[in-house]
């Protein structure tokens, strides 16, 4: 993987408070790396995580632009959270990393 990075602005950017990545494809499709430590409560804990970013992400894959792969990192802070507050979450950090797909009749 050499020369490959994932993208994370200095400073870092956060998703939900949560650490998240995003680099360029080659593939002209988007894949979704999900990674939840083994210290985020219990195994269904874990799952739900893991099925808030899943569902958080097909809810809004067409607002996506294509070529991206993306890895996000669930921490405790994310205990609790609804798919509503996930959802917010990761649009606001697919703006911040401008892979969102200009809306009709934004002037962009």
């Amino acid at each position: 993987m050499s020369g490959s990075f994932f993208y994370r602005p200095p400073g870092g950017l956060f998703l939900f408070g949560l650490p998240h990545y995003c680099m360029k494809n080659r593939l002209g499709r988007n894949r979704l790396g999900l990674t939840v430590s083994a210290k985020f409560g219990g195994a269904v804990q874990r799952n739900r995580a893991k099925r808030l970013f899943r569902e958080a992400y097909r809810l809004h894959e067409a607002e996506f632009k294509m070529g991206f792969d993306f890895v996000l990192v669930a921490r405790a802070r994310m205990l609790g959270a609804s798919c509503a507050d996930v959802e917010k979450a990761l649009l606001k950090a697919a703006r911040d990393l401008h892979v969102l797909l200009p809306k009709a009749g934004d002037p962009t």
